[in-house]
């Protein structure tokens, strides 16, 4: 079977807000969301915003996606970022799994341009229920 090749996508703009997207979205497990914060820095996020509001969900911790969206606007405007408008950033709020897999590739573009390689991004263990 033949995989075809990940196309790259547009901009760095276009990563950083489909990793955000990705990160926030209700298809991320809390666990998952985690691993990809602890691979990824703030540094790989060039705009201040897009960098603010990555740390905060880095900070967040193994939240729901509904709990994080939910503190995340409050949180960013608390930072100084008083216009910050999550639906604006990040687009749709929903997300089907074939849309989460193009916002995976954007994710793993992301960490090839900042040079974290990590292969263990997907080597976690699997999310605990409660």
């Amino acid at each position: 079977m033949r995989m075809k090749p990940a196309a790259a996508p547009q901009s760095r703009e276009h990563m950083e807000r489909n990793t955000l997207r990705l990160l926030c979205s209700v298809l991320v497990k809390p666990g998952t969301r985690f691993e990809i914060c602890r691979v990824l820095q703030a540094t790989d996020f060039l705009d201040p915003l897009r960098r603010a509001v990555f740390e905060e969900i880095q900070a967040s911790g193994l939240v729901e996606s509904r709990q994080l969206r939910a503190t995340l606007t409050a949180r960013v405007k608390s930072r100084g970022f008083r216009e910050f408008n999550l639906d604006e950033l990040l687009g749709p709020k929903l997300a089907n799994e074939a849309q989460i897999e193009r916002l995976f590739e954007s994710t793993l573009w992301l960490l090839k341009l900042s040079g974290s390689d990590d292969p263990s991004l997907f080597a976690s263990e699997p999310d605990e229920q409660n």
